[in-house]
């Protein structure tokens, strides 16, 4: 029963670290209507950045939130630079110059730090929790839930109870009606990727945390089964996003535990696989009928 409990609280702890991603991918996808398949890449800045930055001596605190800074002007500056461009373009072509973007990102990383990982230190300074001699429960984990939950409160009152969210939400609704109200949707939309950029770096922190190593290719795979949380719990909704993270962290933990470290991962995809046959606008997504 420990070693359960034990499986499943690292679970949700990793659940969340892909739920912080996945709202960067939702959030997008939400209001602009496009995939920004970068947001795994700029993950790996923010765990650089923590890296090198706690390397010259910064604390672990100012160090996470030199990359929040870093990781929110990387995330406007693409949105500038290699998306705003192409706003009128087909889905095809902001798709090409997302993984354009994110090549770019991943040689930019090898050319400044190499291919070789790095061993990172821990943001986390929060000593172990031991329930009984089973049942032991890591700083890291204590720290990630409870940062991840005060996040997603105080994200969900900006977006509800805020007049920036409720633009965000006009602009998902309709661009060309929140236009005509008055809503600046390029502003919006800029400040749509700098909120799930600021995210990512604390998913960073967290996920480098947990898996205490740094390569320009630490954001592939978590940005991918942060995509998958995002599809699995209905893509374009916030809680929809908490929810398929925590339950793709738990499956890929359980996995890991009891069935094999190798399948794991063809686990979570046929589980999300399964989950699509059966819904396929996700748990929390919603059918939208549009008008011919």
């Amino acid at each position: 029963m420990s070693s359960f409990l034990s499986y499943f609280i690292s679970g949700i702890s990793l659940g969340m670290i892909y739920a912080l991603i996945a709202l960067g991918y939702t959030m997008v996808y939400g209001i602009a209507k496009m995939l920004n398949f970068a947001h795994g890449d700029i993950i790996m800045i923010g765990g650089f950045t923590v890296y090198t930055a706690m390397a010259s001596g910064i604390s672990p605190f100012f160090a996470v939130l030199l990359s929040i800074i870093v990781c929110t002007v990387l995330g406007v500056v693409i949105e500038k630079v290699a998306y705003k461009p192409l706003r009128g373009a087909s889905s095809l072509a902001v798709l090409i110059t997302a993984i354009g973007v994110s090549y770019l990102l991943e040689n930019l990383a090898l050319l400044m730090f190499g291919s070789d990982a790095k061993q990172f230190t821990s943001v986390v300074s929060m000593k172990p929790v031991t329930i009984n001699e089973n049942l032991v429960i890591s700083g890291e984990t204590i720290v990630t839930i409870i940062v991840t939950v005060i996040i997603m409160i105080a994200l969900s009152f900006f977006v509800n109870r805020t007049k920036p969210g409720r633009a965000m939400q006009a602009v998902s609704e309709d661009k060309g009606a929140a236009q005509l109200m008055g809503i600046n949707v390029n502003r919006t939309i800029s400040m749509t990727f700098a909120i799930g950029s600021a995210l990512a770096a604390v998913a960073a922190a967290f996920l480098c945390s947990a898996y205490p190593q740094i390569s320009p290719y630490t954001g592939v795979m978590p940005g991918i089964k942060a995509f998958v949380a995002a599809v699995l719990g209905g893509i374009g909704s916030i809680p929809g996003a908490m929810i398929g993270g925590i339950l793709l962290g738990v499956i890929e933990i359980f996995s890991k535990a009891y069935i094999s470290t190798q399948l794991s991962d063809a686990i979570v995809f046929a589980v999300l696989i399964a989950i699509l046959v059966i819904k396929p606008t996700g748990i929390l997504g919603r059918k939208i009928n549009e008008k011919v």
